[in-house]
């Protein structure tokens, strides 16, 4: 399936707000946020997020979104060389070909010349999204343990980082 990778914009509320709120239901072990506090969000919120965030989606033939994620940039005096990846999702048919790594490397590719490396927290029981962070150069520099407490367990995150200022191979 072909699919084309754009930075979202205003006009791109509903589109983001489905999939993030898809990615929410389905996978809620893998976000800080709630669906439910998601879904009561107004409309203006939603908007508002996405001048806040560098959001970026892909989007299958015909229009139909498929795939998100995000990029903040520390605003700190001494932490702003540091970006953040964020609320990565792909819908399920799409996974397995080649959405989500072309998604991470729009990121970035974004993220070059603003920041010196990018950080993620990816639950630690997902092993198709910590090889695929791995596969775009990012490596595991320590565990959060019991971050987040998802339906009556608690749920380790992994923490990665991708430095753009050395060679992928140099990550450590």
């Amino acid at each position: 399936m072909s699919y084309s990778i754009r930075q979202l914009t205003g006009d791109d509320v509903e589109a983001y707000r489905e999939l993030r709120l898809e990615s929410l239901q389905q996978h809620p072990e893998a976000f800080a946020a709630t669906y439910e506090s998601a879904a009561a969000r107004p409309a203006s919120q939603w908007v508002e997020t996405l001048t806040q965030l560098t959001l970026f989606g892909a989007f299958a033939e015909g229009g139909r979104p498929v795939g998100l994620v995000a990029f903040d940039q520390s605003g700190g005096d001494k932490d702003r060389h540091r970006g953040w990846l964020l609320q990565m999702y792909v819908r399920p048919e799409m996974r397995g070909t080649g959405c989500a790594q072309a998604l991470v490397e729009t990121l970035l590719d974004h993220a070059r010349g603003k920041v010196l490396q990018v950080h993620l927290g990816v639950w630690a029981e997902n092993r198709p999204a910590i090889r695929l962070y791995e596969k775009t150069g990012f490596v595991t520099y320590g565990n959060d343990p019991r971050a987040f407490y998802v339906n009556g367990r608690f749920v380790d995150d992994h923490l990665m980082v991708r430095f753009l200022d050395k060679a992928p191979g140099d990550q450590q």
